[in-house]
């Protein structure tokens, strides 16, 4: 009897600490970071951001829920990190003006800047002041859909 009571004891215990495992480890594992465009976006292309050499990199997100777009200019290698300038706009292509734009004095990147651009192509623009000057990229009718 006695050997009975251990086991149900020792079953009891395994099952009690599988239960709190399980309780602790779920949320860390179903929590997702939204990321700098907020949640749902996919990455969709990056772009070198080019002068003498690579100084950043635009980069393009899409939200398939919502039929926006996003965008950001990082900084790269010695650009990362580094408060300089930087910018980075959007639009749908053929359109006049940028639909979001946004442009500073940041440490690693400028936006998100956002266009809603369901079933169009968009623009997308992003400049880093580096050490070469002001490196750029600018890409036309790209991400349709």
């Amino acid at each position: 009897m006695r050997i009975g009571n251990k086991s149900a004891a020792l079953a009891s215990a395994v099952a009690l600490a599988a239960c709190v495992a399980s309780l602790t480890a779920a949320p860390a594992g179903a929590a997702v970071a939204a990321g700098p465009c907020g949640s749902g976006y996919k990455l969709v292309g990056t772009y070198d951001i080019s002068k003498g050499g690579k100084q950043g990199t635009l980069e393009v997100r899409w939200n398939a829920g919502t039929g926006k777009n996003c965008a950001l200019a990082y900084g790269t290698g010695a650009n990362y990190g580094r408060t300089a300038y930087k910018g980075v706009r959007i639009k749908v292509h053929g359109t006049s003006g940028w639909a979001g734009s946004d442009a500073g004095q940041y440490k690693y990147y400028a936006g998100p800047v956002y266009v809603t651009a369901r079933g169009k192509c968009i623009s997308v623009a992003g400049d880093i002041k580096g050490s070469q000057g002001i490196a750029f990229a600018f890409q036309q009718r790209v991400h349709c859909g």
